[in-house]
């Protein structure tokens, strides 16, 4: 019997083909049956997730189209032996950032997704590491991300309550608070300290 991830797995594959076949069919049998593939993967995923059908459907909603991974960036703020996490309103720290927004550079969109969860100016020196979230299988994820993590140093500014993040805070590296995993896990951290080298995942 497959297990939950396997059958995550094989889910988002079912959505990606048929996300690609509704992009792309023009016969209106092919549209109907890739239609029906559609509803029955989220169907599945809603069982799978003890969710509504339609909180499913809501969070493909803007998923027409040829599917591809979602661009995440992040940025790694270090001094000395101490990392700069967030946290969101469930309790859980992560590395500053959020999707890469069209238009924008990555470096472009780490500044400004740091800015408005921190409030603070940073700099961007260079692109640290680039994670593939599907080689987590402990963590599934609903959708595929390429995490690009930038090194970054603070300018300016302080921390700004938002609509994101209820706080900001340095914690040593060996001693870090409860995280959101899909947004940034232990060991990306630790890889993070360990190597000035770019890291691919």
């Amino acid at each position: 019997m497959a297990s939950i991830l396997e059958e995550l797995f094989f889910i988002r594959r079912i959505l990606a083909i048929s996300e690609a076949g509704l992009a792309y069919a023009s016969d209106r049998f092919d549209i109907e049956r890739y239609q029906d593939l559609r509803q029955l993967a989220m169907q599945r995923l809603s069982e799978l997730g003890n969710v509504q059908v339609t909180t499913v459907a809501e969070l493909f909603k803007d998923e027409a189209g040829y599917p591809t991974p979602k661009v995440d960036v992040r940025a790694f703020i270090r001094q000395k032996n101490q990392v700069l996490l967030v946290e969101n309103s469930h309790g859980e720290w992560a590395l500053p950032g959020g999707f890469a927004e069209i238009g924008w550079t990555l470096k472009e969109n780490v500044i400004k997704e740091v800015h408005e969860e921190t409030g603070l100016t940073v700099n961007t020196a260079t692109l640290r590491a680039v994670y593939d979230t599907s080689l987590r299988k402990d963590v599934p994820q609903t959708f595929q991300y390429y995490k690009f993590i930038f090194a970054c140093t603070v300018e300016s500014g302080e921390f700004v309550k938002n609509s994101e993040t209820v706080a900001m805070q340095w914690f040593d590296k060996d001693q870090l608070p409860p995280l959101s995993m899909k947004r940034t896990t232990p060991e990306q951290i630790a890889q993070l300290f360990d190597s000035v080298d770019l890291h691919v995942d």
